[in-house]
């Protein structure tokens, strides 16, 4: 057996393992909390830091919990269920003080209280890697191994709502009954208000048994079978043919968004939900006021902006978002418009000059390009950005704060993924 190692851990880092430090090199040690002594061996060794794996631990943490799910430890899809609820929510908040503080030089005049919501079956969207394993008899359907490749043999998960859980058994059935077993990568869950889908990715076309098979899955089970022969927009419907759209609803607003299955969604509704009225309170919308929302998407905040009565203008740069998104703001029967821009290309971003607030809310890249667009005293005094990186929160937020003449007037989590590290979070800014 490798060697132990004895450490005291000190904080989590981004990724959920506890940080300790041995003659000053840091230490990275998976399944260690805050507070905790601990021995471990090393799995992975470089110059500067060494991953491990936890051996004994000599005291737990208070915050320290028994994990529900079985398979937590070889499935990759959380990596803190061992600890306690509320102390997932602290740890996150502290990650993101401490990021925006050592990566943007900011603070925060105030911190947000947390949002947060339901701890299991949250995920209404999730992709199930599929892998026909001799070994283990046939095929299998989840998450993968933590820091691996390997599918993981599951038969549950906490985290999906329960329907979904239960349908991880009949998958692996069904998939070990099809012609196309071994040329079916993946499937991916979506979960709507009023319908649920799986998208089969498959690289072979079906035989007739093999669609007979997906027609009395759908029908044993109450879900919709869609097809996804090449890219995400190959995804169709398959069966049933009369199936109802995928839909979500935020009753504040009296929203009703539509989407496709393969289309970008936030996985929690119920933490979205709160997170779009946190987001509306403190951008404060006026009627007639003109309103950006840079990274729209379906119009997830852009709709409940226009509900307020404010001229809102969303920018996406996917053409398919923007067509659903016009469509969902009529269906709404609101009066936004939506235009379709690369927003990492500079030329591609429109004047900020007539907006009197922004809404911005990018994937992990950050919206770098865009707040470099920010002119120093003229254009938007008010900003809403939410993250889903701290760090690239962290980066931008020093632009707007040293270049741009702005104040980081709040900032505060969403827990948006429960039993794993991933911190979502909001910030305004205001000059």
């Amino acid at each position: 057996m490798a060697a132990l190692i004895t450490a005291r851990i000190e904080s989590l880092d981004r990724e959920g393992r506890g940080v300790a430090h041995v003659e000053g090199k840091a230490m990275f040690v998976e399944g260690a909390l805050p507070g905790e002594t601990v021995d471990f061996t090393v799995t992975r060794d470089r110059h500067r830091f060494a991953v491990g794996r936890v051996h004994r631990i000599a005291g737990e943490s208070s915050a320290r919990t028994t994990p529900r799910c079985p398979h937590f430890g070889v499935c990759g899809g959380c990596s803190l269920q061992h600890m306690e609820f509320a102390s997932q929510v602290a740890s996150k908040q502290r990650v993101l003080e401490d990021t925006l503080a050592h990566l943007g030089n900011v603070r925060p005049q105030t911190m947000l209280a947390p949002i947060y919501g339901p701890q299991w079956e949250y995920r209404h969207r999730a992709r199930l890697s599929v892998r026909f394993v001799a070994r283990k008899g046939g095929s299998l359907v989840g998450f993968h191994e933590r820091s691996s490749s390997f599918v993981a043999d599951m038969r549950s998960c906490e985290v999906l709502p329960a329907h979904v859980s239960a349908l991880i058994s009949p998958l692996r059935e069904l998939v070990d009954g099809l012609s196309i077993q071994r040329r079916l990568p993946q499937i991916e869950v979506s979960v709507g208000d009023r319908a649920t889908v799986l998208v089969f990715r498959i690289l072979e076309p079906l035989g007739a048994a093999d669609e007979e098979a997906l027609r009395q899955f759908a029908l044993r089970h109450a879900v919709q079978v869609w097809l996804q022969p090449k890219g995400p927009e190959s995804a169709a419907l398959f069966y049933p043919p009369d199936a109802p759209a995928l839909d979500y609803t935020l009753a504040e607003f009296g929203v009703s968004v539509q989407f496709l299955p393969t289309d970008f969604t936030q996985v929690n509704h119920a933490v979205n939900t709160v997170l779009v009225k946190r987001a509306l309170q403190l951008l404060a919308p006026a009627e007639g006021e003109r309103i950006a929302d840079f990274f729209c998407g379906l119009g997830n905040f852009t709709l409940p902006i226009a509900r307020c009565g404010a001229r809102v203008e969303g920018f996406e740069g996917s053409q398919g978002l923007v067509t659903r998104a016009r469509a969902n703001a009529e269906r709404n029967g609101l009066a936004a418009t939506f235009t379709v821009a690369n927003l990492y290309e500079p030329e591609r971003i429109p004047p900020l000059e007539p907006y009197a607030k922004l809404l911005i809310d990018p994937p992990r890249d950050g919206a770098l390009e865009l707040v470099k667009r920010i002119g120093e005293r003229e254009g938007p005094r008010c900003v809403v950005y939410v993250s889903c990186d701290p760090a690239t929160l962290a980066r931008d937020a020093g632009i707007f704060v040293h270049a741009k003449g702005f104040e980081l007037v709040a900032a505060g989590i969403a827990n948006m993924f429960p039993h794993t590290s991933h911190v979502e979070s909001i910030a305004l800014f205001r000059r």
